[in-house]
């Protein structure tokens, strides 16, 4: 589904992904790890090239992205969900007018489909009761939701996760990790998920990679990075899981 080739960026001197090469197989969840700067945020937008990368190769599909005019990669887009960390929600708008807005603005649906798509989605979500409410009546936990629920509703091959647990209570963080392994397999997508949160990627992660200087410095599964006796691995997660564990 992805493969990335000794992709680099740079911001002034600033280098933020040196090299970083990966593959993610249809179907497969992989989280990216790594400290806050390093480059995991730049790594999503590179991949759907709202960042151009200074050098490297990134396939989706099997189209190189950064080779597509405009209208393949829109086309490419619509197959791709993105949850940014503040599920960016426009705060003018309903829930039903947030979910309506990505298929009215990419696709050409009679309304009822329309109408059919924002039900499914809610009820996939457990949000049915809150399709007429605003963003400002929910809670962060509901919020991250209606984001999620938007993402979906194109029904992509490829979703894009930045930080999808940020800021949430233990609880919440547990059931938003959960609907996101319930929805990969509902709708057959194939996920890459950057995270701090542990506990998420445990639930989620089918294989994990760790960012650091700007280059892949470990991958293989959770329990592996989590038990391996590298030093760096041992103080990265044990700092994560303090910090995890100390949230409001």
């Amino acid at each position: 589904m992805v493969e990335i080739k000794d992709l680099h960026k740079s911001f002034d001197d600033l280098v933020v992904l040196n090299g970083v090469s990966f593959s993610v197989e249809m179907g497969q969840n992989m989280v990216v790890f790594g400290r806050s700067g390093t480059g995991k945020s730049v790594l999503l937008k590179c991949l759907i090239r709202l960042m151009i990368p200074d050098s490297g190769e990134i396939f989706i599909k099997d189209k190189n992205v950064l080779n597509l005019n405009r209208k393949e990669l829109n086309d490419l887009r619509k197959d791709i969900g993105f949850l940014f960390q503040g599920s960016a929600l426009y705060d003018s708008m309903s829930v039903r007018e947030n979910l309506e807005f990505p298929l009215i603005r990419n696709f050409s649906l009679e309304q009822d489909e329309i109408d059919d798509r924002v039900h499914r989605v809610l009820e996939a979500v457990d949000l049915s009761d809150a399709i007429d409410k605003m963003p400002s009546e929910l809670s962060g936990g509901m919020r991250k939701r209606v984001g999620l629920a938007r993402s979906i509703i194109t029904e992509p091959k490829l979703m894009l996760y930045d930080e999808p647990t940020t800021g949430l209570d233990p609880i919440t963080s547990k059931e938003i990790s959960t609907l996101i392994v319930d929805l990969q397999h509902a709708f057959k997508m194939t996920s890459i998920v950057v995270t701090h949160d542990v506990l998420c990627a445990k639930i989620i992660a089918d294989c994990a990679i760790v960012l650091d200087g700007g280059h892949i410095v470990h991958e293989g599964t959770i329990e592996e990075l989590l038990t391996a006796e590298d030093p760096f691995l041992k103080n990265f997660f044990s700092d994560e899981v303090i910090n995890n564990n100390g949230r409001d």
